[in-house]
């Protein structure tokens, strides 16, 4: 059944859909559109948790703000310190665009389809804020944060995947340097998923790491691996 461009799934349905887009998934990592169809038709209970969080948070009580370029585009002119210009670094540096995201498909509701979409759209946010890397490593080590932030299995089923691919050298840095920096990164910060991002778009980038307990990825201990 389709109700507003979402799809309303029966069970045999919901686990179809999450068996093949895992199986997708873990064959091309960079299929958004089945990583997202998994975090669907897996996540809904994490999303409720979710939601209720941010009703009960002052600032998560927003009027449901969207990442899109005519909301965030002012980012590329503030200056060179701030949390916004930041962001819009790591956007252009990589020609990534804040309008590319796949739409949300199987929630129930419109509440939580707005949820599902804010983790998407905020997950750029996460990247500049804890200096993360787009290669295999550091999205591993994003969702490591992203599951102690959302309990989302998903995240636990791409870091899974994705350290299957490891070499044996980078499964050694991911697992010795990089995965005990997430687990204390993430359990450390604010409510990542409460935060009206879009007003604090001015402040200096420190500042606003300081502010919600973030811990900045270590270095590398070599520069060698990719």
């Amino acid at each position: 059944m389709i109700e507003g461009g979402r799809i309303r799934l029966n069970r045999w349905q919901q686990a179809a859909i999450a068996v093949g887009s895992a199986v997708g998934a873990l064959l091309d990592p960079r299929r958004a559109d089945l990583i997202a169809a998994l975090g669907e038709t897996t996540g809904k209970a994490a999303f409720v948790r979710v939601l209720e969080r941010m009703k009960r948070s002052p600032e998560g009580r927003f009027d449901q703000p969207s990442v899109i370029s005519v909301n965030v585009g002012h980012a590329w002119e503030l200056p060179p310190n701030t949390f916004g210009a930041a962001y819009a670094n790591f956007m252009g540096s990589r020609n990534f665009s804040p309008d590319e995201r796949p739409p949300v498909r199987f929630m129930d509701t419109d509440e939580l389809a707005y949820v599902a979409m804010r983790a998407r759209e905020v997950h750029d946010l996460w990247h500049t804020l804890f200096g993360l890397p787009t290669n295999l490593i550091g999205e591993s080590a994003l969702k490591v944060i992203e599951f102690n932030q959302m309990y989302l299995p998903m995240c636990l089923l791409s870091v899974i995947g994705g350290t299957a691919r490891f070499n044996e050298k980078r499964r050694k840095l991911f697992f010795q340097h990089y995965f005990p920096w997430a687990i204390r990164a993430g359990m450390q910060c604010t409510d990542l998923m409460c935060i009206y991002y879009e007003r604090h778009f001015h402040e200096d980038l420190e500042d606003v790491r300081r502010k919600w307990g973030i811990i900045p990825a270590p270095l590398p201990p070599t520069q060698n691996v990719t």
